[in-house]
């Protein structure tokens, strides 16, 4: 009697408890491709044409630069014979610097290229992680991961919130260019 006292004590605890379900909520995980942000925001594309437009003017400058250096060089190897030696070590060591000073030219310009190019990166980049970070807290998201730099393979597209986080910085940077819009309009009146 005992043990079907027990029995029957154990039975209704097992089904009296198995109503009550302890469970973990379902996470939100979200990815973003950050450099499909840089691509398609508007804010990434003016960027894209700056970074551009430096370009262009430095390697104008560096191809009339380059252009000098090998006209003195078929100037030197046309006159060589004909000149003292005096003349001719004087044209190599014209012709030596002038080279160093166009490898050095291309080494600044193209740091200073890529210091531009990180500079408006960091900048959209803390746009964007400043949206990213809104949107996880809005919307409940447990993790939100950037599609190259977190290592992420494959990843459905339901949980891409790129072109929301696109949209979102479109929107930031709209305000922004009609906050400046308006500041600057307002210096321009008397």
């Amino acid at each position: 009697m005992k043990m079907r006292r027990m029995f029957l004590t154990f039975t209704l605890c097992l089904f009296g408890l198995s109503g009550v379900v302890y469970g973990a909520e379902v996470a939100k995980i979200g990815i973003i491709d950050f450099q499909r942000v840089i691509d398609t925001s508007n804010p990434g594309k003016r960027s894209a044409v700056e970074i551009k437009s430096q370009g262009k003017k430095m390697e104008e400058t560096l191809k009339k630069k380059e252009a000098e250096v090998q006209e003195l060089k078929k100037s030197l190897e046309q006159k060589a014979l004909v000149m003292s030696k005096e003349a001719r070590e004087e044209k190599e060591r014209e012709l030596r610097i002038r080279a160093n000073d166009f490898q050095s030219l291309r080494k600044r310009y193209l740091d200073a290229l890529k210091e531009v190019n990180l500079k408006l990166s960091n900048r959209i980049k803390k746009d964007v992680f400043g949206i990213v970070e809104e949107m996880g807290k809005d919307g409940g998201y447990l993790l939100i991961l950037e599609r190259r730099v977190g290592g992420v393979v494959y990843a459905p597209n339901a949980i891409d919130m790129t072109d929301k986080v696109i949209e979102a910085y479109n929107a930031l940077d709209a305000k922004r260019l009609k906050k400046e819009a308006s500041k600057s309009g307002s210096k321009n009146k008397p």
